[in-house]
């Protein structure tokens, strides 16, 4: 139907037309030649009422009406909004019109419903209250909608297509379509939306599509999908048709809300643009609150959202305002590819500024974070579950002072790869279960968070890895951590590797490693320098151990009580006497301080490894470390135990050379018998008073007793007897000895006692070592 085939075509757009385009709505519908009840007489035609190039005056009024008919409109302006509430119709069509408003609460449409490019707008007029119009205070009426576009309850068998369609409400709702029903799909490709659109409950057979679509309501939901349910994808990301130079990408200012929502394929955001207000008003109430869980100014909500494929952020995304979704389900892959994601720092505890928050999530793929962008901002993954990978090489992620990425106590069936990051704050990871491997291969974290008790860069505590962990360089980028690496209580299946790392420490706690009760396979423990700060190893154990002078040259020093490791990567030889004194010469140093364990430690995976002279060596040297120790703390009597332990070393070694106390015996046997021997004693040229009875033995000494007739002297079995304790050859009291030769003689019992003593020692702590 057009009103005259001479008038060019209308453009609605261009405000009132001439009154030559003006049809009244009410002769549209009256029965008759002109109206709609004339289809009815024509059964061969299909029955579509069409209406090109008009001006529409009156309410084109259908509420409630039951007709087998498609209303299509083109190139038509309105002059006050369609009324099609309750109306159960063929189908409803507006192309390239312009419309006040459109009331279509509870309409029942058996084919599509489409406004394509055109303009839904509603005047601002604070005297008007209507159904399309902003309602205030006292003036709104309880359930009463507040929108440009009103689908609410809406039946629609076919598709909703918004396409092209600029649709405004100055202060009210652009679009209204609670629980709406769209058997097809709702398309959307850039319609733009001023104002509110609001879609909760809605159930979708197809594809929601908002592809290069622009939704403002800057201190709002820019849209609003509580509940929704979608057979198809969601899919707000770059229309690309036409020419290159004309893509749009999806905009959003204001909060997209999507909590609870269900979407049986995959959710795209790819080049979206999403942009919430981080100064303005908080939209929700009971977001208004010190729960430090909240995000008060997100971009992007979906708690609870469950969807079948993927989730994809990614690829250019740009977005101001947390990306939320905790507790959400997602049997896919999440994708955060090449996004930038950021947030307004908080001053104040609690902070707020959280730029992903995921914490209870479950993704069945991968979280795909490859190039990530945070400039403000963290990363929060608690207790996430992840069936692929989690990989987020070549990001940066700046929240300098707090934590930039925590994941505490996540799951990651496969590997969590973070090469070449940068981050500046904490990488928390507490807790977490890697089925694969931790990979930092060239990572970057400086300014850590710093916390009361201790601080560090990378927290790894607890953590239970499937494979490795390998904080190591990547080509010319070594792996940094400017406040230290705490992996307390980790258990790594294969590997530790911190080779050509660079570790440091917060002045506060001087901590660059803390690797207490860790255990692996394999440690390789060779950084690029000296750790600036100290090592902790208590209790760790490995089964093979590599590492580099850097690592013992910490500058705090190494803690190592109780430290395990059954071998060396690179084994002492046996004849390589120079490797073992570099090896104690360092574990000395490291310790700045005597310390048994370490030594002992050592010896046993020597011996372990069949080397048992150099672990006899190393436990000497633990003993002579030992007795210094003890002199210093014995201050006065400390030279006493510096010769104690001379006497100790020199004679027996402590009781790991026993082949010395032979030599000592030798020497000592020899010395004697020359002396004694050469020797002579007075008591030859004195006679007693009675001559009869002096007796003097061969050789030149007297015996004690003259009835010891038969005795011959020996000076060689006379030293053994004085040098071999409690043992009695029968020698050393029955001579005569005076003056010098009756203290040397002292000397020589003195000595054995001393060489048996240490003797004895030794040969119980062998015994005790066998054991």
């Amino acid at each position: 139907m057009s009103t005259d085939n001479l008038l060019p075509p209308l453009d609605p757009f261009a405000g009132v037309p001439d009154k030559r385009y003006e049809v009244k709505a009410a002769d549209l519908l009256k029965p008759g030649t002109g109206g709609i009840l004339r289809w009815r007489r024509q059964a061969t035609n299909a029955p579509i009422v069409q209406v090109e190039d008009a001006y529409i005056t009156g309410t084109f009024d259908l509420r409630a009406a039951n007709l087998n008919f498609l209303f299509r409109f083109e190139r038509c302006r309105f002059e006050h909004p369609p009324d099609v509430r309750e109306a159960n119709l063929l189908g409803l069509v507006f192309r390239k019109c312009w419309l006040p408003g459109l009331k279509a609460r509870n309409m029942r449409s058996r084919n599509d419903v489409r406004l394509i490019r055109s303009v839904v707008e509603v005047e601002d007029d604070d005297n008007e209250l209507d159904e399309t119009t902003i309602q205030r205070g006292d003036d709104r009426e309880r359930g009463k909608p507040n929108a440009a576009v009103n689908l609410t309850d809406a039946v629609v068998e076919g598709s909703v297509v918004l396409t092209r369609t600029t649709i405004s409400h100055p202060r009210g709702k652009a679009i209204q379509a609670d629980r709406l029903v769209v058997t097809g799909a709702l398309l959307a490709y850039r319609m733009v939306a001023h104002g509110e659109v609001r879609i909760p409950g809605l159930r979708a057979g197809g594809n929601v599509n908002f592809s290069g679509a622009t939704l403002n309501n800057k201190d709002g939901f820019a849209l609003n999908g509580n509940g929704l349910h979608i057979g198809g994808s969601l899919l707000c990301e770059v229309d690309n048709y036409g020419p290159p130079s004309q893509r749009q990408r999806f905009s959003a200012n204001g909060i997209l809300y999507l909590p609870s929502a269900t979407v049986d394929s995959d959710i795209v955001f790819r080049e979206a643009r999403m942009v919430a207000n981080q100064s303005g008003p908080i939209v929700v109430d009971a977001w208004k609150s010190n729960d430090p869980y909240l995000d008060p100014r997100p971009a992007f909500v979906a708690d609870r959202l469950k969807v079948d494929g993927n989730l994809e952020l990614s690829d250019g995304l740009q977005a101001i305002g947390t990306l939320r979704m905790v507790n959400a389900r997602i049997g896919g892959s999440l994708r955060l590819a090449g996004a930038e994601i950021t947030v307004k720092r908080g001053e104040h505890a609690p902070y707020y500024d959280r730029a992903l928050h995921l914490d209870g999530s479950s993704i069945g793929g991968d979280v795909e974070a490859t190039s990530l962008r945070v400039p403000s901002g963290q990363l929060r993954l608690s207790d996430i579950t992840v069936g692929g990978n989690l990989l987020a090489w070549n990001s940066m992620l700046l929240h300098p002072g707090r934590d930039a990425f925590s994941a505490r106590r996540a799951k990651i069936a496969g590997n969590l790869q973070l090469t070449d990051a940068t981050l500046e704050g904490t990488l928390r990871l507490q807790g977490v279960e890697v089925g694969g491997s931790v990979n930092l291969f060239g990572t970057r974290l400086s300014e850590p968070g710093k916390r009361t008790t201790s601080s560090f860069s990378l927290d790894l505590r607890t953590a239970r890895i499937g494979r490795d962990l390998m904080l190591t360089e990547d080509k010319d980028r070594p792996f940094l951590a400017e406040g230290g690496v705490n992996l307390d209580g980790a258990q790594i299946a294969r590997r530790v590797d911190l080779t050509g790392a660079e570790l440091g420490s917060l002045a506060e706690h001087g901590i660059a490693m803390d690797a207490s009760d860790v255990t692996a396979d394999e440690f390789k423990l060779a950084p690029k320098e000296a750790p600036s700060g100290r090592l902790l190893l208590r209790r760790a154990h490995c089964g093979t151990l590599a590492d580099n002078d850097e690592l013992w040259a910490a500058e705090g020093g190494i803690e190592l009580e109780d430290f395990r490791y059954d071998a060396l990567k690179k084994k002492i030889a046996l004849d390589d006497d120079k490797a073992l004194d570099r090896r104690v010469a360092l574990l000395r140093k490291a310790m700045r301080g005597y310390r048994p364990g370490p030594y002992e430690q050592l010896a046993a995976m020597l011996r372990a490894s069949g080397n048992e002279e150099h672990a006899s060596t190393v436990m000497l040297r633990k003993q002579q470390f030992r007795y210094e120790a003890l002199a210093r703390g014995f201050k006065v009597f400390g030279p006493g135990v510096r010769i104690w332990s001379w006497l100790q070393r020199s004679m027996v070694g402590y009781g790991y050379r026993p082949v010395r106390a032979l030599g000592w015996l030798l020497a000592l046997l020899v010395l004697g018998s020359l002396w004694f021997g050469f020797g002579s004693d007075n008591c030859v040229n004195e006679r007693s008073p009675d001559a009869s009875t002096q007796v003097l033995a061969k050789g030149q000494r007297c015996v004690v007793n003259n009835q010891d007739t038969g005795i011959e002297w020996n000076p060689v079995i006379y030293t053994a007897d004085l040098l071999v304790p409690i043992v009695d050859f029968g020698n050393k009291s029955r001579w005569y000895m005076h003056g010098v030769d009756k203290w040397v003689a002292a000397g020589f019992t003195a000595s054995g006692w001393i060489l048996a003593s240490t003797v004895a020692a030794g040969v119980s702590r062998m015994l005790k070592r066998d054991n």
